[in-house]
């Protein structure tokens, strides 16, 4: 068990939230995940963290392959929707999933990525981690703030820059490194 200020510290941390599908032999399943990042800069490589608890875990490793939908603001509902078993909700809200070059994905998302699996880490953590390579994009809503997550803050909205229009933070750094070595 994760100690209480750990836990409350690591609650802190703000995430994109994602739904993550994955179909075999005709089943189709999705869970919401804060949890799928880029690992690499030279090849399109992802990680997805799936409990092999969740009903779409098995999908992901019988197919090999699953795609992830980055969820806009708006779409609070999906995110809920998904972050229960869908028997909770007895996977009435077929609305929530469509068919996108013949992947599930959520509709009207800021973009979706289907990935193929090349690399797994399993019977280490309470969820297994899927390294895989994005093999195709679908550019939906991409102007559209996205929708974030922690676990202290709940569900949030992307908002202002940190930064206004034409400053830059690097320059001002090397400035100040200028400064100091002038010293």
């Amino acid at each position: 068990m994760i100690d209480r200020e750990l836990k409350r510290s690591l609650g802190q941390m703000m995430h994109a939230v994602q739904v993550v599908a994955a179909e075999h032999e005709g089943v189709t399943r999705a869970y919401t995940s804060h949890w799928v990042s880029q690992v690499s800069f030279e090849e399109p490589i992802v990680m997805a963290s799936s409990s092999p608890k969740h009903d779409t875990h098995p999908l992901i490793v019988a197919s090999g392959e699953f795609t992830v939908s980055l969820l806009a603001a708006d779409q609070i509902e999906q995110g809920q929707y998904f972050s229960y078993p869908g028997h909770r909700f007895e996977r009435r809200f077929t609305e929530f999933i469509t068919r996108e070059s013949g992947h599930p994905v959520v509709p009207d998302a800021i973009a979706w990525l289907h990935c193929e699996v090349i690399d797994t880490i399993t019977d280490r953590f309470d969820h297994d981690l899927f390294f895989a390579r994005v093999v195709e994009v679908g550019e939906g809503r991409l102007k559209e703030p996205p929708l974030l997550y922690s676990a202290r803050l709940g569900w949030r909205r992307a908002g202002d820059p940190a930064r206004g229009p034409g400053e830059s933070v690097r320059d001002r750094l090397l400035a100040r490194l200028e400064e100091r070595r002038s010293e």
